[in-house]
């Protein structure tokens, strides 16, 4: 068979246009989302937070900033840590306009390197089947509703993302590996879940990289900006209230689905704590086979979906990890379980359909003080669902009959 017309997707039968055009798939999707953007222009309010305020992370008054919106989040403070506001700091500098445009590209961008680490990650070692899957997942990823809303509010979520894939399924040292890791933490907390892949596979010296350069990054912000930074570690880092409520739909953290579903906030029930250890017995194990079968990918994805499940606010955009999920449920060792298949479903339907868009706009004009009525607090779960489904099928998936061809070509353990 020709080698350039080889059908990517062997677990599919045929050979479609799109498994043989994969170049133009993807040129068609971003042209569709620059017509997108161009007829229904976003407001990227949370860029608009990056770009106004980093310049206060020098002046003073950093954490009194606000952007005021309307409801049910009339107002965004500027939350993250004061090194990520030395990162954004030469988006200031630049006009509106130019930093729209720089963020959207360079946003784009992330979401090839997200998808081309990832296939990376599986090991196939075959060039050409994973260089047309990271560009047809790319073109379909555009769509996802959690990376759709990070391009939509110019969120910095895909950047990071991109970060650590490219970290562990390119970088050879393990200095480097750990430095990219541990500058993503500095920026967002969330993605020091990462640094669990290195614990997991056993990269010791990696892990401790990322621990030293997160360390490192706080360490300078703190000397540029010592009352910012005090002000931030030591009362607003656990200030939940100052991100947003906890019970809107738009949290798809496990504490906020169930605490739609109990009625009040779930870190208060009964139920929470034995929930956490269930949820973290089930990601323990699900590494656990993972690091046995020698699956990279699936380590990775179930160390960032167990910390968006165990976070106390999971924004929707913060899901921008179910684009490697869906990529290993779709080609990694459950190809052919139905675990495997009813989870790719799950995350296509949840989606691709703008489930929690829905949600929102439903509880935005519908919902009043009181609890949450139980007809939309189940659908609410959706992406705790799906990803509870996605560690099931990570745990259940079977060993390969050949190990992965990932020597060579992806860092591995004890690096």
């Amino acid at each position: 068979m020709n080698r350039s017309r080889e059908w990517p997707f062997p677990g599919i039968r045929g050979r479609a246009w799109p498994g043989r055009r994969p170049g133009w798939c993807l040129a068609l999707s971003v042209a569709l989302h620059a017509l997108a953007v161009g007829l229904f222009s976003p407001a990227p309010l949370d860029l608009r937070v990056y770009h106004d305020a980093a310049p206060l992370v020098l002046s003073g008054g950093l954490y009194d900033y606000v952007l005021h919106t309307s409801p049910p989040i009339p107002a965004l403070p500027f939350t993250y840590p004061p090194f990520a506001a030395l990162v954004f700091l030469p988006l200031a500098y630049l006009p509106w306009a130019a930093a729209v445009c720089l963020w959207q590209a360079v946003s784009v961008a992330a979401v090839f390197v997200v998808c081309g680490c990832a296939v990376r990650l599986l090991g196939s070692g075959d060039r050409f089947r994973d260089r047309s899957r990271a560009l047809l997942w790319t073109a379909a990823g555009l769509w996802l509703e959690p990376v759709r809303h990070t391009l939509d509010q110019g969120q910095v979520n895909l950047l990071l993302g991109a970060l650590v894939l490219g970290a562990v399924a390119a970088l050879r040292t393990a200095a480097g590996r750990g430095a990219a890791v541990g500058v993503a933490a500095a920026v967002k907390l969330t993605p020091a879940f990462g640094g669990l892949y290195f614990l997991a596979t056993r990269q010791w010296r990696a892990a401790a990289w990322a621990v030293a350069t997160a360390c490192a990054a706080t360490a300078l912000a703190w000397l540029v900006a010592p009352r910012e930074s005090a002000r931030y570690w030591t009362t607003l880092v656990t200030d939940t209230r100052r991100v947003g409520p906890l019970w809107t739909v738009r949290n798809q953290s496990l504490r906020g689905a169930l605490g739609r579903l109990l009625g009040h906030d779930a870190a208060l029930s009964a139920a929470w704590w034995p929930a956490v250890a269930l949820i973290t017995a089930l990601a323990a194990y699900a590494v656990f086979r993972a690091v046995a079968r020698q699956d990279l990918l699936a380590v990775l994805i179930t160390a960032e979906l167990y910390g968006l499940l165990l976070s106390p606010i999971s924004w929707s955009h913060h899901w921008i990890w179910c684009l490697p999920a869906m990529i290993w449920l779709a080609h990694g060792a459950g190809l052919h379980r139905p675990l495997a298949r009813a989870a790719l479903a799950a995350w296509i339907l949840a989606t691709g359909a703008r489930l929690v868009p829905l949600l929102s706009r439903w509880e935005d004009h519908a919902h009043a003080a009181g609890p949450y009525p139980g007809p939309a607090a189940w659908p609410g779960a959706a992406y705790a669902a799906c990803a509870l489904l996605s560690l099931l099928a990570v745990a259940r998936a079977p060993a390969p009959a050949v190990s992965p061809a990932v020597a060579g070509s992806t860092p591995g353990p004890g690096g």
